[in-house]
């Protein structure tokens, strides 16, 4: 029977740079990977890998449909779509969170004090089941651009977003008042290529496991 590439979505941005060198050290073939190559699809026919360059939000999508057999994505992006897909590996880099960030003005509020009040996020499913979980009732405005603009200009009363540093919430006179969660890297897999390709899949994960417990040293 012919042999099948192990097919990995590898997100575009800012992961991309950690996981090639993640997966050199795991053995992985990653000669050429990068986002300034003009192919989307680096096939290695040495041990058969296939990676293809997908936009971050892209990732689950084709794991769950089964385009690729694993995907490199923040647990962010896993946290908003709910795809069909298994966890498999925290990889512990990416390091971001889900913050709710309110104008200066509001230092002070409490998290009761922000029902019925309008949030803005490109994150609409975290952001209303943070605030039910809360029991809160907000207006969730999604938006897909620059949401610091959103309390500036009125639209809403605070935002939902990812941040790391919080340097751009600084920048917008924003002030994270809650974290909502911590998100990393995480390692996915398709609930059928895990059966099918168990004996590719498997020694990967334990590998890349071991390289993250032993702090990628």
């Amino acid at each position: 029977m012919e042999q099948q590439y192990l097919t990995i979505a590898l997100s575009k941005g800012t992961l991309l740079k950690p996981t090639v060198a993640l997966f050199g050290k795991a053995g992985l073939p990653a000669e050429g990977v990068n986002e300034d190559s003009r192919s989307m699809v680096f096939d290695f026919e040495e041990p058969m890998i296939r990676y293809i360059m997908c936009r971050p939000t892209d990732v689950p999508t084709y794991v769950e449909q089964g385009a690729a057999d694993l995907g490199i994505v923040g647990k962010d992006v896993i946290v908003e779509q709910g795809k069909d897909i298994f966890e498999m590996v925290d990889l512990q880099y990416g390091y971001c969170r889900f913050v709710v960030a309110v104008p200066e003005a509001m230092r002070s509020a409490k998290l009761a004090d922000l029902n019925y009040k309008r949030v803005a996020t490109k994150f609409p499913v975290t952001a209303e089941r943070f605030f039910r979980q809360q029991g809160l009732q907000v207006e969730i405005i999604e938006l897909h651009g620059n949401i610091e603009l959103a309390p500036l200009m009125g639209l809403s009363d605070m935002i939902v977003d990812i941040v790391s540093t919080g340097r751009t919430l600084r920048e917008n006179n924003l002030i994270e008042l809650v974290k909502i969660m911590d998100s990393t890297t995480r390692l996915i897999c398709n609930r059928v290529s895990y059966r099918t390709k168990y004996e590719l899949i498997q020694p990967l994960i334990d590998k890349l496991q071991t390289l993250v417990k032993g702090g990628n040293n």
